[in-house]
């Protein structure tokens, strides 16, 4: 089976005793001892290599079925593939545009 079929809630309730910040390493072994299943383990593998500093950036960066993370539809993943952002990388990551307002202060 592949991570297509794992959700965020599995992700998440596999790592409900994880401190954070913490690593990708941290995270897939955190999900092995609450005996996640290999889908939930796959997915957290596919985590980029960095720290994260809660369960909301777990949830956003983790490859997992599309509808089943909060408040996602498809609306709202074209917009974030328009504005740049990629299936597995942290949205602090993304090269947001700046507003004109900005490009102003910027000058």
């Amino acid at each position: 089976m592949s991570t297509e079929h794992t959700s965020v809630p599995e992700v998440l309730d596999a790592l409900r005793d994880v401190t954070y910040p913490a690593g990708r390493e941290r995270l897939v072994s955190a999900a092995r001892r609450a005996g996640a299943s290999q889908e939930v383990v796959k997915a957290l593998r596919g985590l980029p290599a960095e720290e994260y500093s809660g369960r909301a950036e777990v949830a956003r960066s983790v490859r997992a079925d599309p509808d089943s993370g909060p408040g996602i539809d498809a609306g709202r993943r074209a917009r974030q593939a328009r504005r740049g952002g990629r299936p597995g990388l942290s949205r602090h990551l993304w090269e947001e545009p700046k507003n004109p307002i900005q490009e102003e202060f910027d000058r």
